[in-house]
């Protein structure tokens, strides 16, 4: 069975054509700083690890853990090898970070060693491990602050080569306790001549407890199974039972082994058909779509059949199956619509938009068939209406003459990945593919926990916006729900040449961005403003206001950590916890 192409369905309630701006606030943020007794381990890239894909996985790994079950708790490893644990009840009144667990001390021995990993399995299980290639599970009890636990380890296993830990889930399954572990390598691949000489790999791990009744707990490694692909995923998540895998990734991931076995690998999947050259090709505005639509030479107006209703369009020729068919992307006003033959061999169609102002990333539902053409004209208008959204000084003044971000510094920065870039869904039994989204013009921006009981969300850019995605596993024909937007991050975020991390709350109150020293940007959602403001320009109230606030840190260290709850957001250095009261409760 050939995976189903899918394309993810925007909310449009989420969506505020309206959005003017972050207006820069100089509002203080309280800051509250923790001052380690020990460095924390940051494992610097030796010469041989010298590739992106290298950089990607370990040189911009996320040194601090958010404890998802217990709300402003976060944890990291130190040198000694010590995973410690803060939890922040009052902010003015910030404990030392408290040791829950010590990995062995031969560990830093390792030759090709990585950083520690951590995840959080459970509200009262981890998956540790030490960089060396080998995994502990720990029982750590209900952690928070009240509990003064220490973590007891019930499986420390050596997987072979060294890995970081992506994803860890627990469930029971017909009443034995199972833990899936999801882990990723990056290894010299001999087959591969050209390009970097390394490819990467994921490995699914599923550990059980085996013990029969009456006896110790006892845990063991039931299956191991391993994808392989040429890019770093930028989103690896297992399905809360288990029953799948979702990857987002610039290139494709195949299963290649099972418990050491091979899998034996399919003909090519039909998807995968040649590139051919396009259909149709479509241009739109915030008002209207053109779309050409290619036509043997010669043809006449009674030989069209065309067909369009609010939702749907179907264009073709008398006696054979319509070129283009199928459900728009949004709604059209069919009565404000047109077509006409140019030049004996094309048929151009003009579409009134419903809705001013979303841009389309699809014209038909699904549909790979077209190219989308941007107008020169259309690229200038767009980077002239945007250059407002963001401030880059800290200056209050909205209305002055410089516009705040250069339009021409984005174009690099501005592009946007491959086409191969996808989100693909794993059967966990069959290992093929069931669902894959084409993410070719959206950028990946960061993942989030915004429920602990269920799949990380992704956040990606469509146009200037930044969207948020829960997968739903159970529900194939929604597999990707639409939950938030921030209105302009995707724009924003890309001018920030010195992003390391970005992150939002998990409530989506705010979205935050770090630089590699120094600085954290954080961007509110509107929120109704107190007095009325007049927008000069177009000569109307203005109801609400999003908030633009900058916080420089004490620091010259490089920031190696970065994560963000409802009310904090923490950021870790070498040396130091920053802690920024970003709400009150």
């Amino acid at each position: 069975m050939a995976a189903s192409n899918y394309s993810l369905k925007v909310n449009r309630d989420l969506l505020d054509p309206n959005f003017e701006s972050y207006r820069l606030s100089l509002d203080a943020i309280p800051t509250y700083n923790v001052e380690l007794d020990a460095a924390v381990e940051e494992v610097k890239l030796k010469d041989t690890q010298y590739t992106l894909e290298h950089m990607r996985a370990f040189g911009m790994y996320n040194y601090l853990h958010l404890d998802p079950w217990y709300e402003d708790s976060v944890l990291f490893v130190d040198c000694k090898g010590r995973v410690l644990s803060l939890t922040v009840t009052l902010d003015t009144a910030l404990g030392k970070p408290r040791e829950v667990y010590r990995i062995s001390a031969e560990s830093s021995q390792c030759e090709d060693r990585l950083c520690a990993s951590l995840s959080l399995t459970s509200a009262t299980w981890a998956a540790l491990s030490d960089g060396t290639g080998r995994l502990h599970l720990l029982r750590t009890g209900k952690r928070g602050d009240s509990s003064h636990m220490k973590w007891e380890q019930l499986l420390s296993e050596d997987l072979g080569e060294p890995f970081t830990i992506l994803h860890s889930v627990s469930h029971v399954q017909a009443g034995v306790h199972t833990m899936e572990v999801l882990l990723l390598r990056i290894q010299k691949d001999l087959q591969e001549a050209k390009g970097s000489g390394y490819s990467v790999s994921l490995e699914w791990i599923t550990v059980a407890n085996t013990a029969r009744h009456g006896q110790e707990k006892k845990y063991e490694v039931k299956k191991r199974r391993v994808l392989r692909g040429k890019s770093v995923p930028h989103y690896a998540a297992v399905e809360p039972q288990g029953k799948g895998l979702m990857v987002a990734s610039e290139k494709p991931f195949i299963f290649t082994h099972v418990d050491g076995r091979l899998v034996e690998q399919p003909e090519p999947e039909p998807m995968e058909v040649e590139k051919t050259d396009p259909i149709y090709f479509w241009q739109q505005t915030a008002e209207d779509i053109t779309v050409c639509v290619r036509m043997p030479e010669g043809v006449t107006k009674d030989e069209v059949q065309f067909r369009l209703t609010a939702d749907n369009i179907s264009i073709g020729l008398q006696g054979f199956p319509p070129l283009l068919e199928g459900q728009l992307y949004a709604s059209v006003d069919p009565e404000a619509s047109a077509w006409i033959i140019k030049n004996d061999k094309s048929l151009e169609v003009t579409l009134q938009k419903r809705s001013e102002g979303p841009m389309w990333p699809e014209l038909v539902m699904g549909d790979r068939r077209g190219e989308y053409v941007m107008s020169d004209e259309q690229a200038a208008l767009i980077h002239e209406r945007l250059t407002h959204l963001t401030s880059e000084d800290l200056n209050g003044n909205p209305d002055r003459d410089k516009p705040p971000c250069n339009s021409q510094e984005l174009e690099d920065c501005d592009g946007f990945p491959e086409d191969s870039f996808r989100l693909t869904h794993f059967d966990g039994e069959s290992l093929k593919p069931t669902q894959v989204v084409n993410l070719g013009s959206h950028q990946y921006l960061f993942t989030v926990d915004v429920n602990p009981s269920e799949m990380p969300c992704l956040c990606l850019r469509h146009d200037v916006d930044a969207l948020v995605w829960q997968p739903r596993p159970d529900q194939p024909s929604n597999m990707w729900e639409h939950i938030a937007t921030f209105n302009a991050l995707g724009y924003v975020q890309a001018s920030k040449r010195d992003k390391k991390f970005a992150t939002c709350a998990p409530n989506f109150s705010y979205a935050s961005l770090c630089e590699c020293l120094r600085r954290a940007f954080i961007y509110r959602q509107p929120s109704p403003v107190e007095t009325v403001l007049f927008n000069r320009k177009q000569g109307r109230q203005v109801g609400q206001v999003a908030k633009q606030q900058v916080a420089s840190l004490d620091s010259d260290k490089p920031i190696l950590g970065f994560r963000a709850t409802n009310e904090r957001l923490y950021i870790l250095t070498s040396s130091n916890l920053f802690v920024l009261k970003v709400n009150n409760n």
